[in-house]
């Protein structure tokens, strides 16, 4: 394993603080019940913020929906916004809550953020691939989303104090793209939650599906999750062995796979592949704990938490060998070109057959996860919050 590379721009020491600060966070979209990656990253920087920290005054702002995973208690007040689109909510509403609360600084986690701030801000940029030269893909929401981050992001940067992002990867993306704001990056390296770790019993997921004998796969639709690839390659593993182990897929409707399948002219995979549908947050434990093999073939990750989430169960993972994956894997799991179907069936088929090799990853895989902390995440960003405050009281 490779010690992970220091942040230059980062706080060498904690900012001094003389009276409690007033700190807005904007958390949109953590109380929707099918909670991705960005929303993960915010819930976790809440919480660790909740923990290390009971000196300063926070307000979370969210939009109202169907999982309050978040409550008002002692230094933090969850302050619930209406709004009818992403767009309206950001733009329209949040700042008009934003005043209204009396807060002196504004944390963005989600890449984009209002414009029309009446605070400072700190922006969590977590991405830039939508600044990177290739056509919009996905589905309409997707593409729309492509469309408003490529005009907020540049905007929203130029007038925040800082930046956050989760890699040193994608912070050499973002001054590549956006070279003014160069010194305002800060890596914060995302985490891993207590509850992904080994579970000693197994409990039946799926009928017939026997513990540590399938290969697991996030499989949902963003184009750079690698869907086309992660099949071809998992079907040359299949047709190399006689008994291949299953493929069990999350996130994807039977639908979407025999669309796939069709389009890749693979109907005969259907016999070997499991469809979970949407795992909700609370249970994606078990399944990596199960899995024998874990396979995260992104074609570009800007961090890549679910790495981290199987090493802490304890299951090996096959990943790509660009963007941050590496960095993130750190040398502990099998790194293969994503745009190679047959590198990928060779690691599965290399982690499905050498036990030895299985261990040692596990073991290697345990290590790793212990260098990516929430409690870092948080800190961070609080010695973030303090260094802007101090700079701003003092002018």
């Amino acid at each position: 394993m490779d010690t992970l590379k220091k942040d230059t721009n980062s706080p060498t020491n904690p900012v001094p603080q003389a009276r409690p600060m007033k700190i807005g966070i904007e958390a949109q979209r953590v109380f929707r019940p099918h909670k991705h990656g960005m929303d993960i990253v915010a819930l976790e920087l809440i919480r660790h913020l909740q923990k290390i920290d009971q000196y300063n005054e926070y307000f979370v702002f969210v939009k109202p929906d169907a999982d309050p995973c978040l409550q008002s208690q002692d230094n933090f007040t969850v302050i619930e916004v209406n709004a009818k689109t992403y767009l309206d909510w950001e733009q329209l509403s949040l700042p008009k809550a934003i005043k209204k609360s009396g807060i002196e600084l504004m944390h963005f986690t989600s890449n984009t953020a209002s414009l029309r701030c009446p605070v400072p801000t700190v922006i969590t940029l977590h991405d830039v691939i939508f600044l990177e030269k290739r056509r919009a893909q996905g589905t309409l929401y997707q593409k729309l989303g492509h469309v408003y981050r490529r005009w907020n992001v540049p905007r929203a940067v130029r007038k925040a104090e800082k930046i956050l992002t989760v890699s040193n990867y994608e912070k050499t993306q973002i001054t590549n793209k956006l070279p003014r704001i160069k010194d305002k990056v800060v890596v914060a390296h995302n985490g891993v939650a207590a509850k992904f770790k080994k579970l000693d019993q197994h409990q039946e997921l799926m009928k017939g599906l026997q513990p540590k004998s399938f290969v697991f796969y996030l499989g949902n639709q963003a184009p750079k999750k690698n869907m086309g690839n992660a099949l071809r390659g998992y079907a040359q593993y299949a047709q190399s062995v006689a008994s291949p182990l299953p493929l069990v897929i999350a996130e994807t409707s039977e639908e979407q796979l025999a669309d796939w399948l069709s389009s890749l002219n693979l109907p005969q995979l259907t016999q070997h592949i499991l469809l979970t549908g949407y795992i909700p947050n609370a249970n994606i434990t078990l399944w990596y704990n199960q899995a024998k093999v874990f396979l995260y073939p992104s074609l570009r990750e800007s961090f890549g938490l679910p790495i981290l989430e199987a090493m802490a169960c304890g299951t090996p993972v096959i990943t790509s060998n660009t963007s941050a994956m590496p960095e993130v894997a750190n040398g502990c799991g099998l790194l293969v070109d994503p745009h190679q179907p047959d590198e990928i069936a060779q690691a599965i088929g290399q982690l499905a057959s050498d036990e030895a090799l299985e261990q040692s990853l596990i073991e290697k895989g345990l290590e790793n996860v212990k260098n990516f902390t929430w409690e870092a995440h948080a800190q961070t960003s609080l010695d973030v919050y303090r260094e802007i405050v101090l700079k701003e009281t003092s002018n």
